[in-house]
């Protein structure tokens, strides 16, 4: 490996050390990452463009495990839910995504429009109420734009099949019945009594938000005007029932119309949706970017793929602060051990990277970016889920090191803002100094493109 790799590795090193170093200053040796849940019971909140948690700023470091409650609606295969948890509280993760969702197909949710397995939905209680345990808040979504687990083709098919003439499975966004069959969806999840904890979903602080849609597009309507008639709608008919929880959509940050500048920051094409106005509407909290630049910049250099994830985390950044004033979080990121030439330090180099910027955009305004979100953790013996983005985090100690120093320094940032200078260092910092590009990778090597096979597979198209 070329020297500069190693040095590069060694600043991320220091980096990390430098920020574990600081926690211990600030917090002493009893500092407890996940803290007492009951002492911090509360709803997730916005102010502006921060998460407030019991009044202070709140700022983290997560995950996801989309495959949490198809697992746990078998009693046998629960304990891979709790061993996640486990570990992941161990390394200080806070905030977990997960599917609320499971239409039609294998071990389905919702067998046919409005029609539930209480197995499956019992899976989901558990999913709630280990979280609960871990002190782990989670981020529910409702549906799928891809055809995993259903998503929005199994709905039109139920419509279809009701007699209904659907063009397309974008009718998703528009047709009445549509409509009616996710709005049913929504209320039977939201309005929910966990049968192990007794708690309504809506009345429990330990689910931190709702989201929309995992990833929508919409290729019938490139500007983003469809998307934005909907999230409009849906947002609304969300807080009609739970004015307690945030509302996100799901989005993976590509611009669309409003700003047309902006285009240029997306990855070469458009996907339906417009970050500006989509996430302006009201009645949603905070916005979400994803970022897989191997994939959508596959064939692309390192170094370019990096240059670009830069660019994507400032841009999203700097409109959520000034245009938007909501939080925002990268809600997936990660690298595929399936992609040609992999190995472990590319994929731990490139989260010390997004790591680090989160960190600093964090530090620099107070929160506005206020956590991350790897994709994705598993359990062992899980082989059947793999993606090629699977961390099992008792197996790799390099990558757990990494997550680990970055959920101490999100920690320690959580007790700087909470401070008594906090406000005069949120309110002092309006402006990112110049040079962000803190670090340039080798430009050596070739970085091969890939799709994301198996149980869950995003269907990027090609620039």
């Amino acid at each position: 490996m070329a020297a500069s790799c190693f040095s590069a590795r060694r600043a991320f090193i220091n980096f990390f050390d430098h920020l574990l170093l600081l926690v211990i200053v600030i917090g002493g040796r009893n500092m407890v990452l996940c803290d007492n849940l009951n002492k911090n019971f509360g709803f997730v909140r916005t102010r502006g463009p921060h998460f407030i948690l019991n009044g202070s700023p709140f700022v983290f470091n997560g995950f996801n495990s989309y495959w949490m409650m198809h697992l746990a609606s078998d009693p046998s295969e629960r304990y891979k839910v709790s061993e996640v948890f486990k570990e992941a509280s161990a390394a200080g993760l806070t905030v977990c995504r997960t599917w609320a969702f499971s239409d039609g197909g294998d071990r389905p949710l919702q067998i046919s429009p409005g029609i539930y397995d209480e197995r499956v939905f019992q899976g989901l209680d558990f999913v709630i109420s280990e979280a609960r345990k871990y002190g782990i808040r989670l981020i529910l979504s409702f549906v799928n734009n891809y055809d995993d687990f259903g998503g929005k083709k199994q709905y039109a098919a139920w419509a279809r099949n009701a007699g209904q003439q659907i063009n397309n499975d974008d009718d998703f966004y528009t047709h009445p019945l549509l409509k009616d069959y996710y709005k049913n969806h929504i209320k039977s999840v939201v309005t929910r009594l966990n049968t192990i904890t007794n708690i309504a979903y809506r009345d429990d602080p330990i689910i931190m938000a709702w989201e929309l849609m995992n990833e929508p597009r919409c290729q019938a309507d490139y500007s983003g005007k469809t998307i934005n008639f909907w999230v409009q709608e849906m947002a609304s008919f969300i807080k009609s029932l739970d004015r307690k929880h945030l509302v996100e959509i799901g989005m993976e940050g590509f611009y669309g119309d409003t700003m047309p500048e902006r285009k240029q920051v997306n990855p070469g094409y458009q996907v339906g949706t417009d970050f500006i106005s989509n996430n302006l509407v009201p009645q949603v909290d905070f916005a979400t970017i994803h970022a897989y630049p191997d994939v959508w910049l596959s064939g692309k250099s390192e170094n370019e793929q990096m240059g670009f994830m830069e660019k994507w985390m400032l841009s999203h950044f700097d409109d959520s602060r000034r245009i938007l004033k909501k939080p925002l979080i990268v809600a997936e990121f990660g690298k595929s051990d399936k992609d040609p030439g992999f190995s472990l330090n590319e994929r731990d180099l490139y989260m010390a990277n997004v790591y680090r910027d989160t960190y600093r955009f964090a530090r620099l305004t107070g929160g506005t970016l206020s956590g991350c979100l790897v994709w994705q953790i598993m359990a062992q013996g899980m082989d059947s889920y793999d993606d090629g983005y699977q961390i099992v985090l008792s197996q790799s100690p390099s990558t757990t090191g990494i997550i680990s120093k970055q959920s101490h320094a999100m920690s320690a940032l959580s007790h700087l803002l909470n401070g008594p200078h906090s406000v005069d260092r949120v309110n002092g910092a309006n402006e990112i100094p110049s040079g962000h590009h803190h670090h340039r990778r080798h430009a050596n090597r070739h970085y091969a493109g890939h799709t994301r096979p198996t149980r869950y597979v995003k269907n990027e198209p090609a620039p």
